[in-house]
């Protein structure tokens, strides 16, 4: 009986801590990758079909299967080891980013996330691309990689390269996978697009921010909290400022120093605490 409580012991800390680390995921990360894994769970055990996922634009406008906008991004493939590179790949970058150069601005995540979305919907129409999860994928790993020039990757333990050179390292190995190198240029040029629009335009000398984040988004994602430990200035309490009784004009001039008789008020030494 007491070895059998410890594995039940020793198995609900297992659980723990793979909750813990499931937790430990940035928010928007977490969200998507866990509507991947339980879409791709969901074709694996043939609840659905990905014939009721891909990105199909006459179902979409002519039928009302709008789903098919959010699923075409969802589904990596069956399960394999393409699934579980891209899982990872998702993983590492997303959150990279959400707790990097996004950090404090969850709701600019999300409008990159909706950005991304629309620009690749609109190029899949002509590309004939069934589902976008990868090229998805790869737009956050070109950001990631024009974000972080100097950082130092290597690719399995062979090539050495910087970052910015990872899209297009990836680009190579499906090429060589016999993938159709489509759906990395797609990501590719999202990204560059999503990079440029953000981090090159408004640094121009006559440029600005294009990819302004509407209100209801920073509204639901990046609500202000209040701090008890907050001090106003007088200015932001109730009833403004408090001027005093009646004080003297002449009091407020730096150079005035009152009348106090004939006890040296007028030595600047006086003013000095006293010990």
């Amino acid at each position: 009986m007491a070895a059998h409580g410890g594995d039940v012991g020793g198995g609900g800390g297992v659980v723990a801590l793979m909750r813990q680390g499931y937790l430990q995921i940035p928010p928007v990360t977490r969200v998507y990758l866990t509507a991947c894994v339980m879409t791709t769970l969901a074709v694996h055990f043939e609840m659905v079909s990905p014939f009721q996922l891909y990105f199909n634009p006459p179902l979409v406008y002519r039928s009302g299967q709008i789903w098919r906008l959010v699923t075409t991004f969802l589904f990596f493939g069956s399960m394999g080891l393409n699934f579980l590179f891209n899982l990872f790949f998702t993983y590492r970058y997303f959150s990279m980013l959400e707790t990097g150069s996004f950090r404090g601005r969850t709701a600019d995540f999300v409008m990159m996330f909706l950005f991304g979305a629309v620009m690749m919907i609109v190029f899949g129409v002509f590309v004939d691309l069934l589902f976008l999860g990868q090229a998805f994928t790869i737009m956050f790993v070109y950001v990631w990689g024009r974000r972080n020039p100097q950082t130092r990757m290597s690719f399995i333990g062979i090539i050495n390269f910087r970052a910015p050179y990872l899209p297009w390292v990836l680009l190579g190995f499906s090429i060589l996978l016999g993938n159709s190198f489509i759906v990395d240029l797609l990501g590719i040029g999202v990204g560059h697009v999503y990079y440029f629009l953000e981090d090159v335009f408004p640094n121009q000398p006559h440029g600005k921010r294009l990819l302004v984040t509407p209100a209801v988004l920073k509204m639901i994602f990046d609500p202000v909290t209040e701090d008890p430990f907050y001090n106003p200035p007088p200015e932001d309490r109730p009833g403004g400022f408090n001027w005093g009784n009646g004080a003297n004009v002449d009091d407020a001039r730096p150079d005035y120093v009152p009348d106090q008789g004939n006890n040296g008020a007028n030595n600047p030494n006086n003013d000095r605490p006293r010990e």
